[in-house]
């Protein structure tokens, strides 16, 4: 397994922050209700995870642009075709309620996550891609799932 980075590794986990927060405010109560009083109601379960959710998938289409830029030709095409999808399924599909929201997040990830293999197959991403991808979206998941099914 290729050694992750340290810098993509910190920074991938620090972005966590915001799924593990309205995972563990929707399996409080009390936390949920604390969030409101002393921050703001944006804050709370399940808000903070869904707009996060949706930012970070049009994130990730930033970066699968950025792996497009060094293909060829109509592989070239294709991954820039595919790099807009996850902020296409975001905007689209985060509507709706919490619960939909959720699930419709779960599945863009999971899809991102096939996105992110097949970058990786092409040779487009680091060799260290795949791993962090799958830890990060793993736990992402899990958070989303606490949502998704509250």
């Amino acid at each position: 397994m290729p050694h992750i980075p340290r810098s993509p590794l910190i920074l991938g986990l620090a972005g966590l922050l915001p799924f593990l927060w309205g995972a563990a405010a929707t399996m409080s109560p009390d936390l949920n209700q604390w969030i409101m009083s002393a921050l703001h109601p944006r804050m709370t379960a399940p808000h903070v995870q869904l707009f996060y959710g949706a930012i970070i998938l049009s994130f990730m289409s930033g970066v699968l642009w950025g792996f497009a830029t060094k293909a060829d030709g109509s592989r070239e095409t294709l991954g820039y075709i595919l790099s807009v999808l996850p902020a296409l399924w975001a905007f689209f599909t985060t509507g709706g309620g919490p619960t939909s929201a959720a699930l419709n997040l779960m599945i863009g990830f999971a899809a991102l996550l096939i996105l992110d293999m097949t970058f990786a197959r092409w040779g487009l991403a680091p060799p260290w891609w795949m791993p962090l991808r799958l830890l990060l979206t793993g736990i992402v998941l899990i958070c989303l799932a606490v949502t998704a099914f509250a």
